[in-house]
């Protein structure tokens, strides 16, 4: 049950949010776009949380910190890294093949692929940056449902099912473009 509802400028939001992924709870955190239901991607008992709470089982994306590290998890030719580079910011999701080991077989999709973004967020910036595994981030509603929007109805709704709630306020965005990447060129699944 959430005991907390913390804002993302608190000086302590890192530390309690580092907290609760390494103790496998389930976060709701701002991105750029929406909100996102979070855990340690590495985690099965947590993703296995989040699917139940969306009502689905299927491939989640991650947060990255930056390219340096996403290039680490790659499974492409060198030479196309630039092509995956150049959409990776911001409002983006890339679906790519990545190495064995960089998340749970839980999150990743056919032929070993991973959605990774990097959110022009603060807050996923830092968090990232900070907890040692990959998080999760999908949308905060259940499958089928509009993705909420607002910390207190967020709380509401959800309120036995997760751990902590990090508030910017209402973020009223729209998800993220998908690409998928497949033989050295990206496709727009989603826009």
């Amino acid at each position: 049950m959430v005991n907390l509802i913390i804002d993302c400028e608190n000086k302590q939001a890192i530390k309690e949010t580092c907290s609760i992924l390494e103790n496998g709870g389930i976060i709701v955190y701002p991105t750029d776009t929406l909100y996102g239901f979070g855990c340690d991607a590495k985690n099965e008992s947590a993703i296995k949380k989040i699917n139940y709470l969306k009502g689905r089982t299927s491939p989640m994306s991650v947060l990255a910190p930056n390219k340096d590290t996403v290039k680490d998890w790659l499974n492409v030719i060198e030479s196309d890294h630039n092509i995956i580079m150049k959409k990776l910011k911001g409002a983006s999701t890339v679906i790519v093949p990545v190495i064995d080991g960089v998340v749970s077989q839980l999150v990743m999709g056919e032929n070993n692929t991973l959605g990774i973004r990097i959110p022009n967020h603060e807050f996923c910036r830092n968090l990232s940056m900070t907890f040692p595994n990959p998080i999760t981030t999908t949308s905060v509603n259940r499958t089928g449902q509009q993705a909420m929007i607002d910390p207190q109805e967020i709380l509401s709704e959800f309120k036995n099912d997760i751990d902590l709630i990090i508030n910017d306020g209402i973020i009223d965005g729209v998800g993220s473009t998908i690409y998928l990447y497949e033989n050295s060129s990206l496709t727009i699944l989603r826009s």
